[in-house]
């Protein structure tokens, strides 16, 4: 049986008021713009233009609606200040008065819709790797703009140049500034169209200049970028582990600074289930820690399960490299690993931690025999 129509309407203004997109808005988009492009296609579509706009306008009134729960929603909340003056928020007033304030200045109607282009900026906010660009640029914006400026100055000093060197050979392509701007750009970008060409050795040689320039500046932008998003993934990589790394009973009780240096050392394995980690009788030279899943330890006569928080595999690591245990996950499970170097670091920085796992590992040898 059906769920009641009262319930479902509410769950529907629940989750359109939430800053998050909705399937239904992703279909909305979809649709709009795709009505928008094939509205642009003329003389075909001229006899579904009716039902072009028709979608154009129920995706409009959605964004409309859309856009007013979350005004009221975010009233509610003693935001709406904030919601207003947030990039979401400005989207979504775009989104849903572009093409009306369009209209009423007179806009005509085909003309309008064409402003509907600007229903994808909704999709931005939920990109994960769009957020990621952002915090790049925000961080590594003063390099950017000082290659920037390099690539301003190029541009302007190379249109300079090409205007005092081909205004008397060519006058109708480098008869201004203004016009060697163009072949400056075009040039600088390494994109080269060939409409504008210096005919003179010294303008040659100019653009010569200019083109190594491009390949620099670039080159710059590219690295700055690059060396961004690699900080950026590391970060991330580092919080996801130092999340791990807190689970464990061992590591809770360490101080951030150590947290952070335990962080450093260890590598995360993500497994699936029924998945061998250890077999009996084959060199060790690593312990692992359960962070998230559950292990089963194959013991003579015996099997025993491990848990989020537990450890194995430190025997190898305090004096026998024989594994004395085949050990496989049971689900899919989050294993830290320490590597045999790294533990020694460890142990030796932190004799607490070291006498910890020692005293547990002679216990559960004790359990084992």
């Amino acid at each position: 049986m059906s769920k009641p129509l009262i319930p479902v309407l509410a769950q529907f203004v629940a989750a359109t008021a939430g800053r998050n997109m909705t399937k239904a808005a992703y279909g909305a988009v979809i649709v709009g713009v795709g009505a928008m492009v094939l509205l642009t296609v003329n003389p075909a579509y001229d006899a579904a233009y009716r039902w072009l706009d028709g979608l154009l306008w129920v995706c409009l009134l959605y964004f409309v609606f859309e856009w007013v729960v979350r005004l009221r929603h975010m009233r509610r909340q003693g935001r709406l200040s904030l919601y207003m003056s947030s990039s979401a928020g400005l989207v979504d007033a775009i989104g849903a008065l572009a093409v009306p304030i369009a209209l009423v200045l007179g806009v005509e109607l085909r003309t309008a819709w064409l402003l509907s282009v600007l229903w994808v900026m909704k999709v931005v906010p939920g990109i994960p790797g769009l957020r990621q660009l952002r915090r790049v640029l925000v961080l590594e914006s003063g390099p950017l703009l000082s290659v920037l400026v390099i690539f301003l100055m190029v541009v302007f000093l190379a249109s300079v140049a090409e205007y005092f060197l081909e205004r008397d050979v060519q006058p109708q392509t480098f008869g201004s500034v203004p016009a060697a701007l163009w072949w400056a750009v075009v040039t600088l970008t390494t994109t080269g169209y060939g409409d504008v060409v210096p005919v003179t050795p010294l303008g040659r040689m100019v653009a010569a200049l200019v083109m190594i320039s491009g390949l620099g500046v670039f080159g710059l932008w590219t690295g700055i970028l690059a060396t961004g998003f690699a900080a950026e993934t590391r970060r991330d990589n580092f919080l996801k582990t130092w999340e791990s790394v807190s689970k464990v009973p061992f590591f809770a009780a360490l101080g951030p600074a150590a947290i952070a240096d335990v962080t450093h050392m260890l590598r995360t394995m993500e497994l699936p289930a029924r998945t061998m980690i250890i077999r009996k009788g084959a060199q060790g030279d690593c312990m692992y820690f359960i962070a998230a899943g559950e292990v089963e330890v194959d013991l003579p006569g015996k099997k025993v399960q491990l848990g989020e928080g537990a450890f194995f595999g430190e025997m190898a690591l305090l004096g026998n490299n024989v594994r004395g245990a085949s050990v496989s996950t049971t689900k899919v499970s989050r294993l830290l690993v320490l590597d045999l170097v790294d533990f020694r670091v460890l142990m030796a920085r932190h004799p607490d931690l070291a006498n910890t796992i020692d005293a547990e590992a002679k216990r559960r040898a004790l359990e084992n025999k």
